[in-house]
Formats: C-alpha cells, sequence, structure tokens
C-alpha cells in the first residue's frame, strides 16, 4: 500500500473525534465536502469502508474504530515528539481560565509562575464560551463548576469559602447576620451559590432581591469594594481585597460559611499532557496547597 496523505488521516482523525464531518470540517477550516472526499480518498486507498452512513449521520464501523485508536495515538505522539525537539514550544502554554478566576487570582500569580519556571510563556484567555478541545487551541482550561465534557483529566482546585464581604465602613452596621436585612445585597448572577443559599443556611428567610446585580464576581467584589453593598463571595477570588483591608468579612465567626469545589484544572485525556500542562498543574497544586497531581 502506498503511504496514506497526511490530510486525509488528519480529516479522518477529525471526523471520528467529533463524530460529525461538519464538525471536523470547522476544525480544520475546510468544507464538509472536503472532508467527506478526503475520507472517501483514504477508504479507497486502504480498500476498505470506515463509517457507516445514513444520510448526514456518519459513525465508525469495526475497522474505523481500530483505525481511530491507531492515527489518535500516532498524531499525539508526533506532537509530543514535536515538543520534545521544541524546547519553547514545550514550556508554552495555552491556558483558557474562568474571568474572575483569571483576573483575582491567576493575574496576580503569573510573575511567580514565569519567575520561578525559567523559560515559561503562557497565552491566557478569559471567556465564558469555554474550549471543547476540539480543535487544539488551547492546551488547558481552569473551569467553573465541574465539566460537562467527557474524555478529559480533571483536577479538583480545593474547597472555597463562600462569605459575606463588604467595605470596612460598612461593616460596623453588621452584628448579627440578620441585619443584613437593612444592607443592599449585591447578587453575582452566574454564581453556584448565591444569598438565597446563604440565608437559608443560616436559618434566616431570603430576602427579596434588591441591590446591584452583575454577571461576573470580579465585577461584584469591585462594586462591593466602593461601597455598593455586601457581596457574597469566594475568599479565593477575593484574597487581595482582603489582604489589603479593602473587604472585610462583618460576620466571620458569627455565621455559616458556604464551602464548595467551585473551580477545576481541565485537559484532554486522551493524549500525553504537554510538559507546559505538566508544570503548571504541580504550580497550581504548590500555590493552592493542594496535594501533588498524580504524574500526568
Amino acid at each position: 500500500m502506498n503511504a496514506l496523505p497526511l490530510g486525509a488521516l488528519r480529516a479522518f482523525e477529525a471526523a471520528a473525534r467529533t463524530g460529525s464531518f461538519r464538525a471536523a470540517a470547522e476544525e480544520l477550516a475546510i468544507s464538509p465536502s472536503a472532508v467527506s472526499h478526503a475520507i472517501r480518498k483514504l477508504e479507497d486507498l486502504m480498500g476498505v469502508a470506515l463509517f457507516e452512513r445514513e444520510g448526514r449521520v456518519v459513525r465508525l464501523n469495526p475497522a474505523g474504530e481500530a483505525l481511530q485508536l491507531s492515527v489518535s495515538t500516532g498524531f499525539d505522539e508526533l506532537r509530543h515528539g514535536i515538543e520534545q525537539v521544541s524546547g519553547r514550544a514545550s514550556n508554552h502554554l495555552r491556558l483558557h481560565c474562568a474571568p474572575s478566576m483569571a483576573a483575582q487570582w491567576l493575574m496576580p500569580r503569573l510573575r511567580r509562575l514565569i519567575a520561578e519556571n525559567p523559560g515559561f510563556d503562557i497565552r491566557l484567555s478569559a471567556s465564558t464560551d469555554y474550549p471543547r478541545f476540539l480543535n487544539d487551541e488551547f492546551d488547558a482550561d481552569i473551569c467553573y463548576g465541574p465539566p460537562r465534557q467527557e474524555g478529559l483529566t480533571v483536577i479538583p482546585l480545593g474547597e472555597e469559602t463562600v462569605r459575606p464581604l463588604c467595605a470596612p465602613e460598612m461593616a460596623a452596621g453588621i452584628r448579627i447576620p440578620a441585619d443584613l436585612y437593612d444592607h443592599p445585597l449585591i447578587e453575582s448572577e452566574h454564581k453556584r451559590l448565591r444569598w438565597n443559599a446563604w440565608f437559608l443556611a443560616n436559618g434566616l428567610a431570603p430576602p427579596s432581591p434588591r441591590g446591584s446585580r452583575f454577571d461576573r464576581s470580579f465585577m461584584a467584589i469591585a462594586a462591593a469594594v466602593d461601597g455598593l453593598g455586601v457581596t457574597l463571595e469566594s475568599t479565593r477570588l477575593a484574597e487581595r481585597e482582603i489582604a489589603d483591608g479593602r473587604l472585610v468579612a462583618p460576620l466571620d465567626g458569627l455565621a455559616h460559611d458556604l464551602r464548595y469545589m467551585g473551580h477545576f484544572l481541565v485537559f484532554p485525556a486522551k493524549a500525553k499532557p504537554r510538559k507546559a500542562v505538566r508544570i503548571f498543574a504541580d504550580w497550581l497544586a504548590r500555590e493552592l496547597g493542594l496535594k501533588p497531581p498524580p504524574a500526568l
């Protein structure tokens, strides 16, 4: 058999992984017909069908499943080999991060990360359009809430404490949990733990909605610093503002805090993690005081 064209193998791998010629085409920036043509050419060269086709629905047959395993492994090994040869590329991390975690916790630490790992560099993106690792755009993601996508290695980043926080001048009027009824309550609309849960945990009826509302924690934290009200936030995300006295916890020791697993480091499980991912995962565990992640 002649050598199989790399482009056809890439089209096959993308279609097999996504389960769709159209999704593979979007990933590879070509047309669905080009994907179909490349796979037909591959099947002709190999003399065997790789997909079962029912209208627009395609799925791997047993021969396709066997080839997918080999091709995926081959691409992973190829990428790993390129990284070993290119030292700089292997120390380059393409990271996606939940916006508030990026702004409030990660950005202030980037200088230390780079100083502790000479030659390491990072490309950081923050948005709510979390990556699905379909087009190799990112190496890893720090996501908010457990990921729903299958086929990922998931490393929990430890429990976070969520408590009322406000500017020092506002704290003087808050002595017991019920005092919060008399203060504007800042709401973070996309938080998994919100004011209703806090009041119920402290044996109080949730108040009717009032106060400013924001869709990101970093904005709610900034609003509390500016005296707009009391925010219910993770002490991890607000640690700088707490450390320098711009925010205080008026009910520290007087109310029941909420705790939950908020953030997770995730990356594709099927591929060997890039050296940069391994470096970052180990550093992240040290910064958070967690046990080192299992050998990657």
